[in-house]
């Protein structure tokens, strides 16, 4: 596959302020990065899989096979360990996917009502995978670690970004400015992962 061959890249979601921070990440591929309403595509992909990985790839694979082109998706969510590490793979869909964050970030704070110190831990987890049209897939993962704080704070981000306080930062990640929080992000992390396997699986080091 040379790099004439590839006029876009799918990013598999219609969250926009996820395509920021992936535009962001990965500012310096020379290819178009487009989100699925920019591609026109609608498509109702069933994420069934059991872990992050599972439904990263189930949805890459999906809208690669549907337009033919290299697809990139991404499953991210929130653990916290005092719940069972809920509510993880459901992060979306938790409490109803049209629920506004400002909803299930206060019912994981009043959950955790009794919880106090490390028994506050929780971590953002974010698996990538890519998709090509020749039926090679890659993943990468990451995470962020901290633990869930008293009350929402920070106005940057998005989801649950105001509740996970990071305590090497003294901040949320919802109060960190966004090209800090790109650097140390579970999202960042993963997807600056994925572009150093994207250069080396493709030939003429890199697209």
């Amino acid at each position: 596959m040379s790099s004439t061959q590839i006029e876009k890249i799918i990013f598999a979601t219609t969250n926009q302020g996820k395509m920021n921070e992936i535009r962001m990440i990965m500012k310096d591929c020379p290819i178009p990065i487009v989100s699925l309403k920019e591609a026109g595509i609608s498509a109702d992909i069933v994420e069934d899989g059991t872990t992050f990985e599972e439904n990263a790839i189930i949805k890459a694979k999906a809208i690669m096979e549907l337009t033919g082109c290299l697809t990139l998706a991404d499953d991210s969510g929130l653990e916290v360990d005092y719940i069972n590490k809920e509510p993880g793979v459901y992060s979306a869909r938790y409490m109803g996917e049209d629920t506004p964050y400002s909803v299930k970030n206060q019912s994981i704070i009043d959950r955790l009502h009794d919880a106090v110190g490390k028994e506050r831990s929780a971590r953002f987890v974010c698996s990538i995978a890519a998709c090509f049209p020749d039926g090679r897939v890659l993943t990468t993962y990451g995470t962020i670690e901290g633990e869930i704080g008293y009350e929402e704070k920070g106005e940057n981000g998005f989801g649950y970004d105001p509740i996970l306080y990071v305590p090497e930062y003294g901040k949320t990640t919802g109060e960190m400015e966004p090209e800090f929080k790109n650097e140390i992000s579970h999202r960042g992390i993963a997807i600056r992962r994925m572009w150093e396997k994207l250069q080396e699986e493709l030939p003429h080091g890199g697209i």
